[in-house]
């Protein structure tokens, strides 16, 4: 039997306190040493207020677009500086950095020769990279992630964030929730297109400004805003709440127990051919060139068509059924793992069904349902991932053999009832999400409202203890 491995104790006190200043270069902490240290304040929101993002795509003029490529390489450059110094400090030397040793070794870099071009660029923004930069070693203790990878340029995303003391907002005082948006070290404001409105007198709290792949620049601006819920939506003449069960699928992107059936774009394969004509003219430039990033620039606005294309098809479909339904019965779907990747038999056919998936964007679908149905006071009910949905009947609840994935309709052999097979599968789900759904509501207290989100796997803790 092999002996548990002891973790090595990590060095504290002034042994820690002299490595860091003699080995690491972080200097002592002396700002208001002699004072009495007082915790800071957390942000608290209001009551029924809710952090929204708005997204809004900008113009930058030239000075505009060098001063935002020096930030982004400022914070992809200090990034990659403060995951080299957290690392060597532990695998070296045993020795924590925190995000307050990064600060103070974030001045240290300003004030040295060869870096003092980090100046040019908004201390607040240097330090919510190195806070994103704790925050990815704090998922990663937690076991959450793997550990925090180096930024390249090129190949991670090029994003900028800003806190309350690094933009200044001012609202147009005729048309409310638009206004003049300045970033620190910029002379004029950005060129923001409002596609829709702010809040009306609501003061942003954060910006990210993100540059894509395709060369576009966007703005993405964090409100609190009050969201109301929608009024409840019950059964005609009656105060059953209405319900919808959906089964999502590669066939049909959402099919409905009424027999609805949202169709898939697929839009993937209805690029293929153009994806496919680009990356054979990139692959004949010669590395380096100007015709090389070109055709780069070509596949990426591609790319971004398609992303933009699904994300507002998925948003449309959403918001129509949060909005027409009190109730949403989905299954428990592990998307994580449908896209791993099959042993050698199978890869081939594999790798097409990840793709599908992909292309049908089965997690955000999830998501949005998940957070709308929050905002605007619906319920959504996941069902177990083992629960029969497909090859159960919706009629005498018999539950038959398994079923291939090609065979789209099936008979019953308990009632000869024939069953469309995703059509079956969402009523199913319907009558087992309303099952649990009364389950949860005839147990909960006269002056308590339904959860949110209710899961069959997590029913028990869902329950109200006596």
């Amino acid at each position: 039997m092999d002996e548990p491995v002891e973790k090595p104790e990590p060095v504290r006190g002034e042994e820690a306190r002299r490595v860091k200043r003699e080995i690491l270069g972080i200097a002592d902490r002396r700002k208001h040493r002699t004072r009495e240290m007082t915790p800071l304040r957390a942000h608290v929101k209001e009551p029924d207020a809710r952090h929204r993002v708005y997204r809004f795509r900008f113009y930058p003029d030239a000075e505009q677009v060098e001063q935002l490529s020096r930030t982004f390489g400022a914070c992809r450059w200090v990034f990659n500086e403060g995951l080299a110094l957290r690392s060597q400090g532990w695998e070296q030397h045993r020795v924590r950095v925190g995000f307050a040793e990064t600060c103070r070794a974030l001045t240290g870099w300003k004030r040295a020769e060869e870096t003092t071009w980090l100046k040019e660029v908004s201390s607040t923004v240097l330090q919510q990279s190195l806070r994103h930069l704790d925050q990815a070693f704090s998922r990663f203790l937690r076991g959450e992630v793997n550990l925090p990878q180096q930024k390249r340029k090129g190949r991670s995303r090029d994003t900028a964030t800003y806190v309350r003391t690094g933009f200044s907002w001012v609202e147009d005082g005729e048309r409310a929730g638009t206004g003049l948006l300045k970033l620190a070290k910029q002379a004029r404001p950005l060129a923001v297109r409002w596609s829709r409105a702010l809040p009306a007198g609501t003061e942003p709290v954060r910006l990210s400004v993100v540059r894509d792949r395709a060369g576009r620049y966007f703005v993405s601006v964090l409100v609190e805003e009050r969201v109301g819920p929608l009024p409840p939506a019950f059964v005609r003449g009656s105060q059953e709440p209405t319900a919808v069960g959906l089964d999502l699928g590669l066939a049909s992107l959402v099919t409905l127990d009424d027999g609805t059936k949202v169709g898939h774009p697929k839009l993937l394969k209805r690029y293929a051919d153009k994806l496919a004509r680009l990356q054979r003219e990139l692959h004949r430039k010669v590395k380096g060139s100007r015709n090389r990033e070109k055709s780069r620039q070509k596949i990426a606005c591609l790319y971004a068509r398609i992303r933009d294309v699904r994300k507002d098809m998925l948003d449309q479909l959403t918001t129509r059924l949060v909005r027409e339904n009190q109730v949403l019965v989905v299954e428990d779907l592990s998307v994580s793992t449908l896209m791993r990747g099959a042993p050698n038999k199978g890869r081939r056919r594999k790798a097409g069904l990840i793709t599908a998936i992909r292309d049908a964007a089965w997690g955000e679908l999830l998501r949005q349902l998940t957070y709308k149905c929050e905002w605007y006071g619906r319920t959504l009910v996941i069902v177990d991932r083992f629960f029969p949905s497909t090859r159960r009947c919706s009629a005498c609840h018999v539950k038959g053999p398994a079923l291939h994935l090609s065979i789209r309709k099936w008979s019953c052999t308990g009632c000869s009832t024939v069953h469309d097979r995703d059509v079956n599968a969402a009523v199913n789900l319907r009558d087992e999400g309303m099952r649990l759904y009364w389950l949860v509501a005839a147990s909960l207290p006269p002056d308590r409202a339904m959860p949110r989100l209710i899961r069959a796997s997590a029913l028990e803790e869902a329950m109200p203890t006596a």
